[in-house]
């Protein structure tokens, strides 16, 4: 049985990193030119908290529009 502690196999590795790779260029292509990889790190870990943030603030909006909570009259009020 494979414990969450366990080193991880090549797979799980690929996998990861398929993942980790275009996340990371995402953030590397806007970062100034020579920026250190350390910094876009740093980067990605902020954008990964706001990401975070704005997706809970979407589900929350959406589970109060599901109970008319942020619905406008006729007149926009």
């Amino acid at each position: 049985m494979t414990k969450k502690s366990d080193p991880l196999s090549v797979d799980e590795m690929t996998e990861a990193a398929d993942i980790f790779f275009p996340l990371f260029s995402i953030i590397d292509k806007r970062m100034p030119k020579g920026s250190a990889t350390e910094d876009t790190l740093k980067v990605m870990e902020n954008v990964a908290k706001l990401g975070h943030k704005l997706r809970g603030d979407k589900l929350e909006d959406e589970r109060k529009e599901r109970f008319g909570f942020n619905k406008e009259d006729a007149n926009g009020e």
